[in-house]
């Protein structure tokens, strides 16, 4: 890897972090927790499997990421970060934080994956009725997607699972999703521009800024 030969602590973490596609590698694994090598590629389009490759021989190097041999019925190998990996989510947090007013600008071509907004969800949403039972709303589906849970005030973000009760899913075309979640858009103005929901609307309301309104 090359290095900025500079002695600061700033300096020494881009040495490490600061090519092309990692950052986007620990995003992956924030979002989806480990993951195969074909998952990862899914989630980074545009990037070529043997650069994939070599960004994780390098992350291994750093100990930021580790690889480990599943028994079935995984039966395969999953990448997952470290301690020092996991480290990282704060400069992702911040990182998307800072970016999030570069996103009001239409996606044009841009790629677009529901589970990258994952991790934003977990500070856009808020439990509106925290002395209400829990509830799940799916963003997505199964194969690209997150599930949001709202429960005693708290929001968690999961990637999804086939196994966990959700009161309603939605869909919407990405800028939707921004604008609604961010507080720019009204749930019917929302609905009225591609947004589906199929469940309770009140459970997804219910994490929605302002309701929705």
């Amino acid at each position: 890897m090359r290095s900025y030969n500079q002695y600061c602590s700033m300096a020494r973490a881009l040495d490490v972090v600061g090519d092309r596609w990692t950052l986007l590698i620990v995003r992956e694994l924030l979002s989806q927790g480990p993951c195969r090598f074909s998952d990862l590629r899914r989630g980074l389009p545009g990037i070529a499997s043997n650069l994939l490759a070599e960004r994780l021989r390098e992350m291994e190097a750093a100990a930021l990421i580790a690889r480990s041999d599943e028994p079935p019925p995984v039966a395969a190998t999953l990448i997952s970060l470290t301690d020092r990996g996991r480290d990282l989510g704060g400069v992702v947090r911040e990182l998307v934080r800072w970016g999030a007013p570069l996103m009001l600008d239409p996606p044009d071509d841009d790629e677009f994956r529901v589970h990258w907004f994952a991790l934003p969800l977990r500070h856009l949403c808020r439990d509106a009725s925290p002395g209400e039972p829990a509830v799940t709303v799916r963003v997505g589906d199964l194969h690209d997607g997150c599930d949001v849970t709202a429960e005693h005030g708290q929001i968690d973000v999961r990637p999804p699972s086939s196994g966990r009760h959700v009161d309603a899913t939605i869909t919407a075309p990405p800028q939707v999703l921004v604008a609604l979640f961010t507080g720019l858009m009204t749930l019917s103005t929302a609905q009225a521009q591609g947004l589906a929901v199929d469940g309770s609307a009140e459970a997804f309301r219910r994490l929605l800024p302002n309701g929705g309104r």
